[in-house]
C-alpha cells in the first residue's frame, strides 16, 4: 500500500483544471500566439497525467485490498446548508470514475490536437478551444460527483456547451435550429432528472443521516438505501423511471434521439468529442453510477423484461435501419452511435453491469477515431463535404493511413474479433441471454448484422469504387447543400476559404496533426478489448477487477473497509480498532503458516497501517466506520455468463460476417455495376418505396413533435400568452397611462390653473390695486405732507390719550 495516494485524495483537480482553463482562454485567448488553444491544449494535458496519476495508484489500492472491498476515495466539503440540509462538493473516486476520467481528458487532449489544423483559421477559433475545453471540463465534473446536486452541475455545463458548439456556426439557420433542437430536446429529458432527484433526496434522507451518510443527496447513501429494502418499491421504481426519462434524452434513446443526428451541424471535431467520452455518454453513466436505483425499481434480476431493455431495444433497430437511407457519413455515425448507446443500456437493463461499462470504453476508441476519420476525408479529400454519394468514393489510395484506420475502427465497430468492439458488445449480447433477457439477445445480434452492413455500405461510398465530385477533382459550392430536411448540411463552410489552397492539389492525406490522433486511436480500437478478453482466465480481467465494485456485507465489510489505507476514510474508533486487532492477529496468524518471515513482514506492515489511520481525521472516519458497519450494500450482486465460443461467440461472428458479405456484394452491384435490377428499385416498387420515405423521414418523429405536439402545446401556450400579453399586460400598461393622463389633466385644471395661477394672478392684482389707491398720496406737494404728518400726529395723541384713560 501506498504510504501517500495524492492523486486519489486530489483528483479533484482534474476537472478544476480546465474548468480555469476556460476562463483563462476567453479572457486572454485572443493576445496568446496561438490564440488560447495552447490553454485548452495544457489544461487536458495536466489534466491527463493527474488521471493516468489517479488510475496508478486505485489499481494499486485495489491489489492491496486483494477480494475484500474497495472502499471508495470520498472527499467532501459543506458549501451551503440551511435548516438541516446540507450540500458539499468533493469527489467520488471509484473504478467507474477512474477509467471515465481517463477517457474524456486522454480523448480530449487528442480531440483538441486534431483541431489545431482541423479548425485552424476558423471565425471563432478562440471560442471554440474555449467551449471545448469547458465541455471536457463538464463531463469531468459529473464523474466525479459525490452528490446528485453536483452531478447535477455537471450534467449542465455539458448541456450548455452542447449548445454552443453544435451551433458554433450559428450564421447558418440549419446550425442554429440544430443547437436549438438539441438544448430543448435534452431539457426535456433534464426535467426526469430534477424530479428523480428530488424524489431521491425525500425518499432516503432521514435514512442517509442515521447511517452516517450526510444527506439524501449522497451518491452513496442513495446506493446503500435502495438496496437496503428499507425504501418503497413504488418509490424506487418511479425515480427509475424519472432518471432513466433523463437518460433518454441526453444518451439519445428512443424518442429523444432525433437531436443526435441533427448534433452533426457543428465541427467534425465537436461530433467526435460529443459521441464518443462525453455528452451521449452522460446518460449511461448516470444509469451505472446510481445502478442500485435502478436496480431493485425495475426488478432487474428478478423480470425477463423492463422499460430500460425495451427502449434500448427499440433503439437499437431504428437506427440501425435509419443508418441506411443517410448520405452523410457523419449523420451515419451519429445513428451508429445511437446504436451502441442503446447496447450500453440494454447490458445495463439486463444486469450486465461490467460488459456495458467495458463497452463504454472500448466505444469511446473506435468511434471517436471513425468520427476523426470523417474529418479527415472532408478536410483532404472531399473538398469540406460529407456527401458520401456526390463527393467521395476511390478514397482508399489517396488516403491510405486514414483509410486503414477506418477499416480498423469499422471492424471493432461491427464487432469483429479480436477487435475492440468484440469484447464488450459480445459480452453484452451473452450476458443479456443469460440473465433471462432473452428475446433481447436476439434483438441485438439483429442490430449487430444491420451494424455490418451499413458501415460496409459507408465504407465502399467512401473508400471504394470510383472517386465522384470532390473526390475526382471537382470542385464547386458545398456553402448549404440540403437534402430536402431543413436540419440537413452537409459542409463546413466556415473553413473552406481557409484550405482552398491545400484542395487545389486534389484529394490527399491528411496532415500528421490530424494523422496522430487517427493512428493512436486506431491502435486502441484494436487493443483495448485485450484488457479484458472474455475469452481467457480471470487473471487476464484487468478491467473488471479495476473497475467492478466489489460488494461486501455486513461485518465482512466492515472489516474489510477498516483495512483500507486512505486517511480520510479510515475508522478511527475503539470498537473499529479492535476489530482491526483481531483481523490482524488472524491474517498474521494465517501468513505464519506460510513463512514466519513473511509473517514478520505482514506484521510490521500492519503496525505501520494502523499508525497512518489512527492520524486520519476523527469526524470523516466516525462516519464512514458508521456507514460501513450499518449497512449491508452499495451494489448488487450480478452475475457474469460463462464465456463459449459455441454457440455464443460464433453465431455473433457468424452472423456478422455474413451480413458484411451480403452487404458488399449487394454495394458492388448497386454502386459499382450500376446493376439495372437494383437501381431505382425502390422507385419501382411501391412497398419498398414506402419503406424507403418512411426511413427518410426519420419515421415522421420530427413531424410529429414539430406538427403537432410542439403546436399542440406550444401554440396553445402561445396564444394564451398573447392573450395575457394584449388583455393583461398591455391592459395595465395602458390603464396606467390611460389613468396618468386624467390624473395630470386634473392637476392642471385644479391646481395649476386655479390654484397656482389664482395665487399668482390674485397677488398681482393686489399689488396693481394698492400702488393704484396709494399713488395720489405720491403729489410731491409740502402742505399736502405736512397736513398728512399733523394729523398723523393727531391720531397718535388721541390713541395714547385713550390708552392712559
Amino acid at each position: 500500500m501506498l504510504a501517500t495516494a495524492w492523486f486519489l485524495d486530489n483528483a479533484w483537480l482534474i476537472p478544476l483544471i480546465p474548468g480555469v482553463a476556460f476562463f483563462v482562454i476567453i479572457l486572454l485567448g485572443k493576445r496568446l500566439p496561438m490564440k488560447g488553444a495552447e490553454v485548452g491544449l495544457a489544461s487536458m494535458a495536466a489534466s491527463l497525467v493527474l488521471a493516468v496519476g489517479t488510475a496508478v495508484q486505485w489499481i494499486q489500492r485495489t491489489n492491496d485490498a486483494g477480494e475484500g472491498f474497495v472502499e471508495p476515495v470520498v472527499r467532501k466539503w459543506t458549501w451551503w446548508q440551511n435548516a438541516g440540509i446540507e450540500l458539499s462538493i468533493g469527489q467520488h473516486i471509484d473504478g467507474l470514475s477512474v477509467m471515465l476520467l481517463f477517457l474524456v481528458t486522454f480523448i480530449s487532449l487528442l480531440v483538441q490536437i486534431f483541431s489545431l489544423e482541423y479548425v485552424r483559421g476558423d471565425r471563432r477559433y478562440t471560442h471554440f478551444f474555449a467551449a471545448l475545453t469547458l465541455f471536457s471540463a463538464g463531463m469531468l465534473v459529473m464523474v466525479l460527483a459525490e452528490n446528485t446536486v453536483q452531478l447535477i452541475l455537471g450534467w449542465e455545463i455539458m448541456g450548455l456547451c452542447s449548445f454552443m458548439l453544435i451551433g458554433h456556426w450559428w450564421e447558418d439557420e440549419a446550425n442554429s435550429r440544430a443547437a436549438l433542437k438539441a438544448f430543448f430536446t435534452v431539457r426535456v429529458g433534464d426535467v426526469g432528472l430534477l424530479v428523480g432527484v428530488t424524489m431521491l433526496y425525500f425518499g432516503s434522507n432521514d435514512w442517509a443521516v442515521e447511517h452516517g451518510y450526510g444527506s439524501g443527496f449522497s451518491i452513496r447513501g442513495i446506493s446503500a438505501w435502495a438496496l437496503s429494502g428499507d425504501g418503497s418499491h413504488q418509490l424506487l421504481l418511479w425515480t427509475a423511471v424519472a432518471l432513466f426519462i433523463a437518460c433518454i434524452g441526453k444518451s439519445g434513446q428512443f424518442p429523444l434521439h432525433t437531436w443526435l443526428p441533427d448534433a452533426m451541424a457543428g465541427p467534425t471535431p465537436v461530433s467526435s468529442l460529443l459521441h464518443s467520452s462525453t455528452m451521449v455518454v452522460a446518460g449511461v453513466f448516470l444509469v451505472a453510477r446510481l445502478y442500485p436505483v435502478f436496480w431493485e425499481g425495475f426488478s432487474i434480476p428478478d423480470s425477463s423484461v423492463n422499460l430500460i431493455v425495451v427502449i434500448a431495444g427499440i433503439t437499437i433497430l431504428i437506427s440501425g435501419l435509419l443508418a441506411f437511407v443517410q448520405d452523410d457519413i457523419k449523420k451515419v455515425l451519429a445513428y451508429s452511435t445511437v446504436g451502441q448507446l442503446g447496447y450500453m443500456m440494454l447490458g445495463l437493463g439486463a444486469g450486465a453491469w461490467m460488459p456495458a461499462v467495458f463497452h463504454i470504453f472500448t466505444h469511446a476508441f473506435f468511434k471517436c477515431c471513425l468520427f476523426l476519420c470523417a474529418g479527415s476525408v472532408s478536410h483532404s479529400g472531399s473538398h469540406h463535404s460529407f456527401d458520401m454519394k456526390k463527393d467521395m468514393g476511390g478514397l482508399r489510395k489517396a488516403m491510405p493511413i486514414t483509410f486503414g484506420a477506418w477499416i480498423v475502427s469499422s471492424l471493432a465497430l461491427v464487432g469483429m474479433f479480436p477487435f475492440a468492439g468484440f469484447f464488450s458488445k459480445d459480452e453484452i449480447i451473452d450476458n443479456v441471454g443469460h440473465n433471462g433477457y432473452a428475446v433481447f439477445k436476439w434483438i441485438a445480434l439483429v442490430g449487430a448484422a444491420l451494424t455490418a452492413m451499413y458501415t460496409v455500405r459507408a465504407t465502399y461510398l467512401t473508400f471504394l469504387g470510383q472517386p465522384r465530385g470532390a473526390a475526382a477533382g471537382e470542385h464547386h459550392d458545398v456553402h448549404a447543400v440540403h437534402t430536402g430536411d431543413a436540419h440537413d448540411v452537409d459542409s463546413e463552410p466556415a473553413l473552406e476559404s481557409v484550405h482552398d489552397a491545400h484542395d487545389s492539389h486534389g484529394p490527399r492525406e491528411s496532415p500528421k496533426l490530424i494523422l496522430v490522433p487517427i493512428a493512436i486511436l486506431a491502435v486502441l480500437a484494436l487493443g483495448s478489448g485485450w484488457t479484458n478478453p472474455a475469452m481467457a482466465g480471470e487473471s487476464w480481467h484487468n478491467f473488471a477487477q479495476y473497475v467492478e465494485p466489489h460488494v461486501a456485507h455486513g461485518e465482512e465489510h466492515a472489516e474489510e473497509a477498516a483495512g483500507e489505507d486512505h486517511g480520510e476514510e479510515a475508522a478511527a474508533t475503539e470498537e473499529h480498532a479492535t476489530e482491526e486487532a483481531a483481523a490482524t492477529e488472524e491474517h498474521a496468524t494465517e501468513e505464519a503458516a506460510a513463512t514466519e518471515e513473511h509473517a514478520t513482514e505482514e506484521a510490521a506492515a500492519t503496525e505501520e497501517h494502523a499508525t497512518e489511520e489512527a492520524a486520519a481525521t476523527e469526524e470523516h472516519a466516525t462516519g464512514d466506520a458508521a456507514a460501513t458497519e450499518e449497512h449491508d450494500a452499495e451494489f448488487p450482486t450480478v452475475s457474469h455468463a460463462e464465456f463459449k465460443w459455441v454457440p455464443n461467440a460464433l453465431t455473433s461472428l457468424a452472423i456478422v460476417a455474413a451480413a458484411i458479405v451480403v452487404s458488399f456484394a449487394v454495394c458492388a452491384a448497386l454502386y459499382g455495376r450500376k446493376d439495372r435490377r437494383l437501381v431505382g428499385l425502390t422507385e419501382r416498387v411501391a412497398p419498398l418505396r414506402w419503406g424507403y420515405t418512411f426511413l427518410a423521414n426519420k419515421y415522421y418523429l420530427d413531424a410529429l413533435y414539430e406538427n403537432v405536439i410542439v403546436k399542440a402545446v406550444a401554440h396553445p401556450i402561445a396564444k394564451a400568452a398573447n392573450w395575457v400579453n394584449q388583455n393583461v399586460i398591455d391592459g395595465i400598461v395602458n390603464g396606467t397611462g390611460r389613468a396618468g393622463k386624467e390624473v395630470g389633466e386634473m392637476v392642471y385644471r385644479s391646481v395649476d390653473q386655479t390654484l397656482v395661477d389664482g395665487a399668482v394672478n390674485g397677488s398681482g392684482w393686489l399689488a396693481e390695486e394698492t400702488g393704484e389707491g396709494l399713488r395720489p398720496l405720491q403729489s410731491g406737494r409740502v402742505s399736502q405732507y405736512g397736513g398728512l404728518l399733523f394729523g398723523a400726529a393727531a391720531v397718535g395723541a388721541i390713541v395714547l390719550v385713550i390708552i392712559n384713560v
